[in-house]
């Protein structure tokens, strides 16, 4: 049995009662010794303490994957097994859970160190990492999926219902890539280059994206990110705008003789 560590302080325990009512959750029903597992979520290892976010993050992971698939499963089961699987990528992705716990405003109640605390830029981090710790916490307290049911599937369903709206699904390179295929344009080219060496920055990098055989190889988009994919992700975007208005301009300009 995983140690449970000291007593939680009244001031804690219903600081953390608050947080999970929040989430439209009640007080687990296993009382203090539950907390203690979301006491141990929401303290992230620069804390240095002994009990931190690690072990359940590692739980969570695979709760969060099945909970996902299962909510893909029940309400949207016409998709084929290749579309649910792009969604379930978007919706479990670190990402995701970052704008997550920034919607669901877990920065108040995560226990950090104090480097930890003054470090804005791992910040986005630290809340994925607590998200999905807390989703293993619940798991572990209720013993059934039903909580992080409670908790995800209106984030899901919203989040599901812009991506679907996104012909693209948000996966804009393999859009980009296909449709310069389709043409005989060939493949696009990324270059990148470290702009701040700001971890979390979200104009770290920036991409540029040409396709040789269109437009003289001048760059179709540039993207920033906080990493080198995001960026090239926000470049494809840019270069398929600009064909995919160009595409409409065409098809709207008279054909000779009119």
């Amino acid at each position: 049995m995983t140690p449970r560590g000291p007593t939680l302080s009244p001031r804690r325990q219903r600081q953390l009662l608050a947080y999970l009512a929040s989430l439209g959750l009640e007080e687990p029903s296993t009382g203090l010794s539950g907390l203690a597992s979301i006491d141990e979520a929401l303290t992230h290892t620069s804390a240095g303490l002994a009990r931190n976010h690690e072990r359940l993050e590692f739980l969570g992971d695979a709760v969060l994957r099945l909970a996902a698939s299962e909510h893909l499963q029940r309400l949207h089961p016409q998709l084929s097994v290749g579309a649910r699987s792009e969604l379930r990528a978007q919706i479990v992705s670190d990402r995701w859970l970052a704008d997550l716990g920034d919607r669901c405003g877990i920065d108040a109640v995560v226990r950090l160190g104090a480097m930890a605390a003054g470090d804005a830029a791992a910040r986005r981090t630290i809340r994925a990492e607590a998200c999905e710790a807390l989703i293993g916490a619940l798991y572990e307290t209720w013993g059934t999926l039903e909580p992080v049911h409670r908790w995800l599937s209106p984030h899901w369903s919203e989040s599901i219902a812009a991506l679907l709206a996104d012909p693209h699904r948000h996966n804009w390179k393999q859009a980009l890539q296909e449709w310069t295929q389709a043409r005989g344009l060939g493949l696009p080219a990324y270059s990148c280059e470290e702009c701040s060496q700001g971890h979390g920055d979200p104009r770290r990098f920036r991409s540029a994206v040409v396709v040789a055989s269109y437009a003289a190889a001048s760059p179709l988009g540039e993207g920033w990110g906080r990493s080198r994919r995001e960026a090239e992700q926000q470049a494809a975007s840019a270069a398929l705008r600009v064909l995919e208005l160009e595409q409409g301009a065409e098809a709207l300009r008279p054909a000779p003789g009119c």
